[in-house]
């Protein structure tokens, strides 16, 4: 079993017309042991910005925590809000400089640009190799079931309800056929 598999996760992004979502599992196990149903893996950045954390819980509160750390940062030296595809620059170069002890996590990242509010999804490796897509993003334990619900229930320019009720079953039957993730599921739609 992989370092990445120990504690189960499941986090899928959406993008839709003008909007965007981000779904993730509740659950949080010891391989196959269950300890709690109401684990944080998705961690808002700004009202427009979030980051979804699949992997090693430790690493998901670590690198949580120092995500935001850097956002503020860069918030008060620019005055400004972040925009999604600079954040994901920041979480590429954190995991990057981590790359021989790396953060055992794979990060989902989805925004609405703060002036544009174009969307924006992409996921990266634990070393911060970054993928942008046009349609849909998936990370955690179950992504070969997540890509097969994603593909079959995916449509371009789909509106906010219609963004939330695929990426709700989606997420919801690709957890029913994995052991290590489930146990409810939370939404973000921006």
């Amino acid at each position: 079993m992989s370092i990445l598999e120990y504690n189960g996760a499941a986090v899928v992004a959406m993008k839709g017309k003008d909007c965007v979502a981000i779904a993730a599992d509740k659950r949080f196990g010891i391989q196959a042991q269950t300890v709690s149903f109401n684990f944080k893996k998705i961690f808002e950045m700004h009202d427009k910005l979030y980051v979804g954390l699949p992997g090693l819980a430790t690493d998901v509160q670590t690198l949580a925590n120092k995500l935001k750390y850097n956002l503020n940062l860069y918030q008060l030296r620019e005055n400004k809000k972040m925009k999604p595809k600079t954040f994901q620059g920041l979480v590429s170069s954190l995991l990057y400089e981590k790359r021989f002890g790396p953060y055992f996590v794979e990060p989902v990242v989805a925004g609405l640009d703060p002036k544009t509010n174009e969307p924006f999804v992409a996921a990266l490796d634990l070393i911060g190799c970054p993928m942008e897509t046009d349609d849909f993003v998936v990370s955690g334990t179950c992504t070969e079931q997540l890509y097969g619900m994603c593909e079959s229930l995916w449509r371009p320019d789909m509106e906010p309800d219609d963004l939330f009720e695929t990426i709700s079953q989606a997420l919801l039957n690709a957890v029913d056929r994995d052991a290590l993730s489930g146990w409810g599921a939370v939404v973000h739609v921006m």
